[in-house]
């Protein structure tokens, strides 16, 4: 069977999508769903990290982020990687709408940039499952949730670099409009470079501070 091309909201005008499908829900509720199943992962962890016995706040704040971060890698990016023609589907599948309707942010989601394709399979896979494993290092005080937590944002922050660097030595010119470049291109990914940076800093802090100790313990 032939391919077909028909017009596309994408950047640039001329990327070939053979088969592509529109949307077929709207953004209001593409965007509503994830907000909805976000607060309801924050909400649940919240609840669940105040019956663990002696946590700071901030203990219980870092556990909602790295359920958030961590299901946001395995669920949403995983099925990017895994599913590669996403852009083909006809029945309302959440998870394809939600890459169609980013992709307007960065077209190459929906070309499949080899780039975005690594980082995000790395991501997935990787730091998706290292994030769950933070939930319960932070949870049962394991003595290596600092080094766990610095070791996963760095590969985030190092994932941000190349997402931005590639996209900047290739032009920038992968969103359909100023609107959906600020909303999904930046808005959409600032999380993930703020947080992570400060809970490596934090992280890098603490794991100083517990050389220190035990260094001053010899002396």
């Amino acid at each position: 069977m032939a391919e077909t091309f028909v017009s596309h909201p994408y950047n640039p005008p001329d990327l070939q999508l053979p088969d592509y499908v529109p949307c077929l829900l709207p953004q209001s509720t593409i965007v509503g769903v994830y907000g909805v199943a976000t607060l309801l992962v924050v909400f649940t962890i919240w609840i669940f990290s105040g019956r663990c016995s002696k946590i700071t706040k901030t203990d219980r704040i870092l556990m909602c982020w790295w359920a958030f971060t961590g299901l946001t890698h395995i669920v949403i990016e995983g099925y990017f990687v895994f599913a590669p023609e996403f852009y083909k589907k006809k029945s309302p599948c959440y998870f394809a709408e939600v890459w169609k309707e980013y992709s307007k942010g960065d077209s190459r989601y929906v070309a499949r940039d080899s780039a975005v394709v690594t980082v995000e399979g790395i991501t997935s896979v990787i730091e998706g499952p290292a994030s769950l494993l933070a939930v319960y290092a932070i949870a049962s005080k394991k003595p290596y949730s600092y080094t766990l937590q610095l070791a996963v944002s760095l590969g985030q922050l190092y994932g941000d670099l190349v997402y931005f660097i590639t996209a900047y030595l290739e032009g920038d010119n992968f969103s359909a409009s100023p609107y959906y470049f600020w909303l999904y291109y930046v808005g959409a990914n600032c999380s993930w470079v703020v947080i992570p940076t400060l809970i490596a800093i934090r992280s890098w802090g603490k794991i100083s501070e517990a050389f220190i100790r035990q260094k001053s313990k010899k002396y």
